[in-house]
């Protein structure tokens, strides 16, 4: 792709994204419709997904971004349900989908069958999670879903390799267990041993900029050395980030963690953005190689494929959330049942995205049905964004599948503020007797900084905000004169600049100052 159309891409589905926020829309399904519409504009460039860049340069940093930013003390406590989805789930696919296009496709052998199988297994969990998030969903199911989005690609790429041996008459039982077994054993050791020397790395940095560096480069150097040694580079990626994410509240410093959070945000939002508009501008291309197929049979075809990947998922997830209940006394009471609502939410939403796409268009040249099984992976890729994605909120306010996190953050982070400002007033007490010199007033005002961040915990507990009976609190009256302060402080810098007082690094370094305050007024 040229740079200058690289350049418009970018720029195109960032326009589009924005649209999306500034609505309060679904960023990644609009995306997705807007690429498609676009594909067909008069003079429009056929766009052709190169699976390298996904799979080296733009899977990656996703995948290490996301699990940096999952919770492993989360993922652990529900390890059954998410390698039940990300393990089972696929596999189950896998074979549902392949004896149903093998039966179903005329001509199509059976490896090539569960190639597509493999290809479109694994849901991307970008849409559902921001949708789920955006509408209140339990945080359960969204840890179950992004720790689903996190292994199910290891998965899925090695059944892929699997079945695409298998395809050229290469494929062996005890090979293919073997193939599972050094991918992830082998992808979880590459990631540790990359976290590990990572980790001892970042200790010795002390330099925001040069640890961030490091932390870029890692899903990049996980993902190369885990494909060079035949493992799973994306479960190398996905242990890396788990392990640095967890420890980096121990290790980093306050410069490299709002530093970091800022260029991830971006990186995230380009990639995700560049990614899911592809896949709408893809369309063109593909149908133009599909002459030899009627529209009937490709209709046939499409629409079994579709429904097969949709009813799998309800297939597996109502017994994978039952079954293990029922057989287990220990898991009853250790993780009740859910009510009949989660397993329905979480079995819709199975938005598949530019991995299947990817691994699709990374089928050698003269795979058996090549063109067709790059028609139906776009198919299920877009039936499942457009149908389940702009239904997915109607169906989680219909159910009335809402949580009750925020209340208890709200309470959990309460107590845990009014312990740590007990800390840092003992502390604080300590330190004085230490050194008697300290001026009384410096004393008071650090007294009075902790309890403000006390109060506003416990303050965040009364109710609704927004009504005609609030009344301001005393913290958010304080945030909001001080804001005010802060702006007008601003102000006087910028005109000191203006007039030529002070110099564009003094007004730099006094409002690089005014930002870190104000950052931490940002929250009401």
């Amino acid at each position: 792709m040229p740079g200058q159309d690289l350049m418009l891409l970018v720029a195109g589905a960032a326009a589009v994204a924005g649209v999306a926020r500034r609505l309060n829309w679904s960023a990644p399904l609009l995306l997705v419709v807007a690429g498609l519409a676009a594909s067909f504009l008069p003079g429009m460039d056929h766009y052709v997904l190169d699976p390298d860049l996904v799979l080296f340069f733009v899977l990656p940093p996703l995948l290490f971004a996301a699990a940096w930013e999952s919770s492993f003390v989360n993922l652990r406590n529900n390890v059954r349900a998410v390698l039940l989805l990300s393990v089972g789930l696929v596999l189950f696919t896998v074979l549902a989908v392949g004896l149903a296009a093998h039966a179903a496709v005329r001509g199509l052998p059976l490896a090539a069958a569960f190639a597509l199988g493999a290809i479109v297994a694994p849901p991307d969990a970008v849409a559902a999670t921001a949708v789920g998030r955006a509408v209140g969903l339990p945080r359960l199911m969204v840890v179950i879903l992004a720790g689903e989005s996190l292994f199910n690609d290891a998965t899925a790429l090695t059944a892929y390799r699997v079945a695409v041996d298998a395809a050229h008459g290469e494929f062996s039982v005890w090979a293919s267990i073997r193939g599972f077994v050094v991918a992830a054993v082998g992808g979880a050791l590459v990631g540790y041993a990359l976290a590990a020397g990572a980790q001892w790395l970042l200790r010795r940095l002390r330099d925001p900029l040069l640890e961030n560096t490091l932390l870029l480069l890692t899903p990049f150097v996980g993902y190369g050395a885990a494909e060079k040694v035949h493992a799973s580079g994306v479960l190398a990626v996905v242990v890396a980030g788990l392990y640095l994410g967890h420890h980096a509240p121990r290790r980093s410093t306050y410069a490299t963690r709002l530093q970091g959070a800022a260029v991830w945000r971006m990186i995230d939002f380009l990639l995700e953005t560049v990614v899911f508009a592809l896949i709408g501008l893809q369309l063109r291309a593909v149908l133009d190689r599909l002459g030899r197929w009627s529209g009937g049979e490709l209709a046939s075809a499409a629409a079994v494929v579709l429904g097969v990947v949709i009813l799998a998922r309800f297939a597996w997830v109502y017994p994978a959330t039952y079954l293990p209940r029922r057989l287990s006394r220990r898991i009853r009471q250790r993780d009740p049942a859910p009510p009949w609502t989660y397993p329905t939410v979480v079995g819709w939403a199975g938005m598949r995205g530019v991995v299947s796409l990817a691994a699709a268009f990374a089928l050698p040249p003269g795979f058996p049905q090549r063109d067709l099984l790059l028609f139906l992976t776009f198919v299920v890729v877009i039936g499942t964004l457009v149908l389940q994605g702009f239904t997915l909120p109607a169906l989680i306010r219909r159910l009335h599948v809402t949580a009750e996190d925020e209340r208890r953050d709200a309470l959990a982070e309460a107590a845990a503020q009014h312990a740590a400002a007990n800390a840092a007033l003992e502390r604080l007490n300590e330190l004085v007797d230490e050194d008697s010199a300290i001026p009384d007033e410096v004393v008071q005002r650090l007294r009075e900084k902790a309890e403000i961040r006390q109060l506003g915990a416990w303050e965040r507990l009364g109710g609704d905000r927004t009504g005609p009976g609030y009344t301001e609190t005393p913290t958010a009256s304080y945030r909001r004169l001080r804001r005010g302060m802060l702006d007008a402080e601003r102000a006087v810098f910028v005109r000191l600049r203006d007039t030529g007082q002070i110099d564009d690094e003094v007004l730099r370094r006094v409002q690089q100052d005014l930002d870190f305050e104000e950052a931490l007024l940002a929250r009401d």
